[in-house]
């Protein structure tokens, strides 16, 4: 009878906590970086992201970070601007919350950024709070 010689398969590898995340350095943006909210996911490894300059638009998660680094609706993240196609970005780094609030004290993000809020919150919150109005009138229905 041979010998075990492995330590186990691809499952046992994605169980462990190898607590990467532990305490790393804060990357703040450089010349042609943006801080942007990814709005929705696509599919594909792509996204759309509100860039807090104002504008949306498409991002794309690069491929070291494909399959590593699960990026969600509502995650704060450094995106590269493409000099030639200005509507899409590079995803370059995700911030998990704690960061992102350590950016948002430092002033790199803007006080109205929602930190750790899905999409899902940000439509339940926008400017039609207060409307109520399903479009159905029961005066008009005989």
């Amino acid at each position: 009878m041979p010998k075990p010689k492995g330590n186990g398969g691809k499952n046992r590898r994605r169980g462990k906590g190898d607590g990467e995340e532990s305490k790393r350095e804060l990357e703040f943006k450089e010349e042609g970086q943006e801080y942007a909210q990814v709005v929705k996911m696509l599919g594909n490894g792509r996204c759309n992201c509100f860039c807090f300059d104002g504008v949306t638009r498409l991002g794309h998660i690069r491929g070291k970070m494909r399959k590593k680094v699960w990026i969600t609706a509502g995650d704060i993240v450094l995106v590269g601007l493409r000099e030639f196609q200005d509507e899409k970005v590079d995803i370059i780094h995700k911030y998990s919350a704690d960061e992102a609030r350590n950016l948002k004290q430092y002033g790199e993000l803007p006080e109205t950024a929602r930190i750790n809020e899905t999409a899902v919150d940000m439509a339940m919150t926008d400017d039609n709070t207060n409307n109520d109005d399903i479009g159905i009138d029961f005066d008009d229905i005989k």
